[in-house]
């Protein structure tokens, strides 16, 4: 779920941070280029690992900031397909499940990757939305809005930024994560499993 990526960046330090030592300034610099940023086929920017080299220093003509090359590792989260992660559910509808891990909130179960057989209806506890129910040996088992659940990575994608908007488009999502609840392994809420 979490790697160690190597990346090498020119980047332009400003004037305002040459009062900190070098590698804390550049640390700074790199935090808000990378942090929180998804990185397409690598992931999404958790961390600054690691300084591993600096070179350069230089200040172009007609420019107060010195110029460096750094190379240096970030901690990044891609989740690996096969992999069983635990999130909380964000919302339900008719086309399946979104999940949140707290500081990732595009995780999708679709709807035909929920468990078989299942179905969704209205909840009684709220209006507009529905809730998906497993059914089981004549039991229904409910996935609710406070459940923790078990999924299995299905894919990851990095969609490319649309060049055309269309008309009420929904958020654009730089990685989007696929999982399923359709195996064996107690994949569904932890609720069901205890």
């Amino acid at each position: 779920m979490f790697c160690l990526s190597t990346i090498e960046h020119t980047l332009r330090l400003p004037p305002h941070l040459l009062n900190l030592p070098l590698e804390q300034a550049i640390k700074c610099v790199l935090e808000d280029l990378f942090l929180d940023k998804v990185i397409a086929d690598l992931g999404l920017c958790i961390s600054v690992y690691d300084i591993e080299s600096i070179d350069g220093g230089f200040i172009f003509p007609g420019d107060g900031a010195s110029t460096y090359t750094v190379k240096f590792r970030l901690v990044m989260f891609c989740p690996i397909v096969g992999e069983v992660i635990v999130a909380k559910l964000k919302e339900s509808d008719a086309n399946g499940l979104r999940l949140s891990l707290g500081f990732f909130h595009d995780i999708y179960v679709p709807a035909h990757l929920m468990p078989s057989p299942s179905h969704f209806e209205p909840d009684p506890e709220k209006k507009n939305q529905v809730r998906w129910i497993w059914q089981y040996n004549d039991d229904n088992y409910p996935i609710d809005e406070l459940d923790e659940i078990r999924f299995r990575v299905e894919s990851v994608k990095f969609p490319s930024i649309p060049v055309e908007q269309e008309k009420d488009p929904k958020p654009f999502a730089p990685m989007v994560v696929n999982g399923t609840l359709d195996c064996d392994g107690g994949l569904g809420p932890i609720a069901w499993w205890v």
